[in-house]
């Protein structure tokens, strides 16, 4: 009987260290994630998407949070247009007379269709920066259209057909101006990362030190702080009156108005980018592994949005779910959203077999 009393004992302690650590994890941000979106194919449950969403005010303050919004997470590409800053603020736009869709095709993740392939050779022409100078390995171009009409015309691959090429084009001209070595513009030690990553630091309120340097798929730095400072670095893309250095706060002006401009080259054709850009109102970039930020500028917020499990397709329906939570005035960009995007699956045989439900309640 007293073996017995022991392990129960035992078990009981066992139990209540495990429940006891997991609430230390939770409060750390690892599992604090909650439900999205649901899909279902016919009647049955067949997948959930499972993340964060943070907004923040113009003071910083979380106004509205699901899950965690300390969780700490990678900002991918939506950090591109922040690392198109120091270009800006150097006056290499000028310099180099770089039209405006140059200078947008460096904030974004194109698609490779013909406007974005023109605007990277004229920015090679004029930088005079070379293809093999990229460290991105070449490929085809993510756009179904341009790669099955390079298939056709048995081109090769190239080096800026890869989605972020734009940015290393960016990068290169940075070093040009800076003297520093063009063949370690990837390493974080170069002097032109150095500069974007204070930048990073500055935009989003987060202390350089405190930024998890890790490297992203094209080869570059990437960068690591919590999703309240994700959406604090949108928030501050939207309230550049916010920003006290001037240099700092025109350059912001002017990427984020060109972005509205030209919101074709930030992403691509009918894509979730593109089609929030169409708002003046709106400031928004994705990036990799389920990572999307956006701001709105009347209502001076920035959001965050991370799907644990790294799907984009439910970007959409989260952005548009967010808004219609919000209230947002223009119906005409989440109308737009939901026409391209719609919550019913389609088979290959474009029959309806199911829905996505979104999930969350903005609190």
């Amino acid at each position: 009987m007293l073996i017995l009393c022991v392990f129960n004992l035992y078990i009981t302690f066992i139990y209540v260290s495990i429940i006891i650590a997991y609430k230390i994890v939770n409060r750390k941000g690892v599992t604090m994630d909650e439900i999205l979106v649901e899909e279902y194919r016919g009647e049955l449950l067949e997948c959930v998407h499972r993340g964060y969403i943070c907004c923040v005010n113009e003071d910083g303050e979380v106004v509205y949070s699901i899950g965690d919004p300390e969780f700490v997470t990678y900002m991918r590409s939506s950090a591109k247009p922040i690392q198109a800053i120091p270009l800006i603020k150097r006056g290499l736009d000028t310099k180099y007379n770089l039209s405006d869709k140059e200078i947008t095709v460096m904030t974004g993740s194109h698609r490779a269709e013909p406007f974005h392939i023109k605007a990277l050779e004229s920015i090679m022409d004029k930088v005079r920066v070379e293809e093999e100078e990229l460290i991105c390995l070449p490929t085809y171009p993510l756009s179904m259209n341009a790669k099955e009409k390079i298939l056709r015309c048995q081109e090769n691959k190239r080096r800026i057909y890869h989605n972020c090429s734009g940015k290393h084009m960016g990068i290169l001209t940075l070093c040009t101006d800076m003297n520093c070595d063009k063949k370690e513009y990837w390493n974080i030690n170069s002097p032109a990362q150095q500069e974007i990553l204070s930048h990073i630091s500055l935009i989003s309120g987060y202390p350089i030190d405190q930024i998890k340097i890790g490297t992203d798929g094209c080869g570059v730095p990437v960068f690591a702080m919590p999703m309240k400072n994700l959406a604090m670095t949108y928030m501050t893309m939207v309230c550049p009156d916010t920003i006290k250095d001037e240099l700092t706060r025109n350059a912001v002006i002017k990427l984020t108005k060109l972005m509205n401009e030209n919101y074709e080259m930030v992403s691509g054709t009918d894509l979730i980018c593109s089609l929030l850009l169409q708002d003046n109102n709106i400031v928004a970039k994705g990036g990799a592994k389920g990572v999307y930020c956006f701001g709105l500028k009347k209502e001076r917020l920035g959001f965050s949005i991370k799907v644990i499990d790294g799907s984009e397709e439910e970007w959409p329906l989260i952005v548009a779910s967010i808004l219609e939570q919000i209230n947002y005035k223009n119906r005409d960009t989440i109308d737009r959203l939901k026409k391209v995007f719609p919550r019913v699956i389609v088979n290959d045989n474009n029959k309806i077999v199911g829905e996505s439900i979104v999930k969350f309640k903005l609190k």
